[in-house]
């Protein structure tokens, strides 16, 4: 087993890049300061640090920017906000006027660049109160240790909706996500050669050219960066469409089959035990769910009993019972176990909750599913009339909507698009009209439903002997392009380069260097290369995963993934029925 890696990748690496950027640019010995921050720091610093952490750097108090606030006048604030004119607007009216000053004096620090209008407009009304201005280039959600979001859900519509009247709308919202994939690479401290899926739509290669363009602006004017040509690491632009199975599919792995199943909102996991409603908060701090997000729902439950069976025999307190109502008295008798236990208590509700769901109506689904995905059964036959595997689903009264137009989705996907009157027929037996969009408007996204494509479906990689579970058979495309990445098989005409290819990946040679003997893992890693991927539209929970599977077979490459936002097929399915409806009909606006 791999030694534990204590740090938390990308995480420890922006709160680091903060602390440098910021606190320790504005500390004085035995100083306090209110932190003022908008809803975009909010969430950054929140995914990076906690309120110790805060305090330890002297912020007595986080405040929010947009509330109304009683003023300070004896303290100095800091902002921490984005460059938008909203967040701009609520720091003039802090500082009003001399006589209506809410604090001593401020500190702002912007996530990304600040356009000159609002610069001027901060500088034309109180330049004399701001002690420092700058601009720390971190506009990127640090998720998990390799997984990152630009936290911008309405982008998907944006880039995919066929309104032509969004063109300019599609535009500005290319050019931020150029800004913020930049801050991305700084942040990591590389200037990636940046290539691109080429077909079916452009988006990849438009934000891919952006991309590069900005990067090349922002190694030129910024003096402290040593880096001036392209570093060892690759930045892959993918657009949604490339694979759309594994956003619909029922994944059985915990954390992605947990946040598909259950109502899990902003990572927060609610639950009963002792007959009282309780909170928990699925994150990387829970070495258990480390330890075991990414594993087949099956081993879970084998093993958090084992866990709590060793725990219960130290004290012999139970006599073998792992229910939870064993649990909750062994809790009382034993405090000093207590937090040990509550996180086993946690994951194992978390499990005993997915298999609910489950167990009445979603396992006979994944056969049906894995079936039309794959398109060979369990015994590796192949499927002759994927009409007959899907009808069943279709038939059963249990199944509710969504399931079902999962299942037709597939249907569709498994033979490359269908006749509208095949698609008509399938609605109306459904009695699915009013969803109808949540099927055809995934050709926005280059995918063929209607009529069937006359292109062969691209191949897979044959991975018949990996040992794998009957309902768990289909692998994310991720996961092909990743390895394919890395050893250098992705075919240059599909994934071109905007920049000239890092020597690394040309075939001169450090990638092969994985096939030597290493020391030290955490030593191997800062030597290796990284291979950074944006997704246009959202990744899924199993997409993730395969970025861990992937950086720990190829010890040389860790693998960052990123995207716009994370996906469940619900989610997305709404996200998709949206697509053709005018922008005021779809519930946002951004404050550009």
């Amino acid at each position: 087993m791999a030694p534990q890696v204590t740090d938390r990748g990308l995480k420890s690496i922006v709160w680091q890049k903060i602390k440098a950027t910021v606190f320790d640019d504005c500390k004085k010995e035995g100083e306090w300061k209110i932190m003022l921050l908008d809803e975009f720091t909010t969430k950054l610093l929140a995914s990076c640090c906690k309120m110790t952490d805060l305090l330890a750097e002297g912020i007595t108090v986080v405040e929010n920017i947009y509330k109304n606030r009683e003023p300070v006048r004896q303290m100095k604030a800091l902002y921490f906000i984005s460059p938008t004119s909203k967040s701009v607007d609520c720091f003039l009216r802090d500082f009003g006027s001399k006589s209506e000053n809410k604090y001593k004096a401020a500190y702002i620090y912007f996530t990304d660049f600040c356009p000159d209008s609002l610069f001027n407009k901060i500088k034309a009304s109180c330049s004399k109160t701001i002690r420092r201005c700058k601009e720390i280039n971190i506009s990127f959600i640090p998720l998990e240790s390799q997984v990152y979001t630009l936290d911008v859900p309405d982008a998907f519509y944006y880039c995919y909706s066929p309104d032509p009247s969004n063109a300019n709308g599609k535009d500005i919202v290319m050019e931020a996500m150029a800004e913020q994939i930049v801050t991305v690479c700084a942040t990591l401290d590389e200037n990636p050669g940046v290539r691109y899926k080429s077909k079916p739509l452009d988006n990849a290669s438009k934000l891919a050219q952006l991309v590069e363009k900005k990067l090349e602006n922002y190694y030129k004017i910024d003096e402290k960066s040593l880096i001036k040509g392209k570093t060892h690491s690759q930045l892959i632009i993918i657009d949604r469409g490339f694979d759309p199975v594994s956003t619909v599919l029922h994944e059985l792995t915990f954390q992605a089959m947990a946040y598909d199943l259950l109502p899990i909102e902003n990572d927060t996991y609610k639950y009963k035990t002792d007959g009282k409603e309780k909170e928990a908060i699925l994150e990387e701090d829970d070495d258990l769910w480390v330890r075991i997000r990414h594993r087949h729902i099956a081993v879970v439950l084998e093993e958090i009993p084992k866990l709590m069976k060793e725990i219960s025999s130290t004290k012999k307190a139970t006599e073998g019972k792992t229910s939870l109502s064993a649990l909750a008295q062994l809790m009382k008798k034993m405090p000093h176990f207590r937090k040990q236990i509550t996180k086993q208590v946690v994951h194992l509700n978390l499990a005993e909750d997915c298999m609910n769901k489950f167990k009445p109506n979603i396992e006979k689904l994944c056969k049906t599913e894995q079936d039309l995905a794959l398109g060979t059964d369990a015994e590796g036959q192949k499927v002759k009339d994927a009409m007959r595997v899907l009808l069943p689903v279709l038939l059963n009264k249990n199944h509710d909507n969504y399931d079902k137009i999962r299942a037709i989705l597939l249907y569709i996907f498994s033979i490359n698009g269908t006749t509208e009157e095949n698609l008509d027929r399938l609605i109306q037996n459904v009695k699915i009209e009013n969803e109808s969009d949540m099927i055809r408007n995934w050709s926005y996204l280059g995918v063929p439903i209607v009529p069937p494509s006359q292109q062969g479906k691209p191949l897979r990689k044959d991975r018949s002997a990996e040992e794998t579970f009957q309902l768990s058979r289909w692998t994310p495309f991720i996961k092909d392009i990743l390895e394919d990445a890395i050893d250098n098989r992705l075919d240059l005409k599909e994934w071109p380069y905007c920049s000239q290819c890092p020597a690394v990946w040309n075939g001169s040679g450090a990638v092969s260097a994985r096939q030597k003997p290493r020391a030290n893992y955490l030593e191997d890693r800062k030597n290796g290369s990284k291979l950074i991927v944006f997704v246009i539209g959202g990744i899924t929970y199993s997409e993730m995963r395969c970025a861990y599977e992937v950086s720990q077979a190829h010890k040389s490459c860790e693998v960052i993934i990123g995207s716009t936002h994370i996906l469940t097929p619900k989610k997305l399915l709404d996200d998709i029925k949206m697509l053709n409806k005018p922008k005021d009909k779809v519930s946002f606006i951004k404050d550009e």
